[in-house]
């Protein structure tokens, strides 16, 4: 196991609804769910602290949700689209529904 990347099996539903209960990890879940991988910096809101977003990224990676691995000076995060999906069919696409647009 990747650390601090938990295996598919050991998603939780209730740590995924956690991590996805606020709206600043729904807004980052969006631009993720385009299919890119973005750096940490393209996703943090320019008035966000470094400190503040490290704490969303924690909760979006110990939660299942996210990939999160090193290049250079900053870390690349994804969306572990597969694994939710294959978790709980349906869970995503359907927050993703109902979000307001960006």
């Amino acid at each position: 196991m990747t650390p601090n990347h938990p295996e598919p099996e050991q998603i939780l539903l209730e740590n995924v609804l956690f991590a996805l209960g606020h709206p600043l990890r729904l807004a980052i879940i969006r631009q993720l769910a385009e299919g890119n991988e973005l750096s940490c910096n393209a996703l943090r809101p320019e008035a966000m602290a470094k400190s503040t977003m490290t704490h969303h990224w924690r909760v979006l990676r110990d939660s299942g949700v996210i990939w999160q691995r090193p290049q250079g000076r900053e870390n690349i995060i994804s969306l572990r689209r597969e694994d939710l999906d294959a978790r709980f069919p349906g869970l995503l696409e359907a927050l993703l529904r109902v979000m307001p647009p960006a």
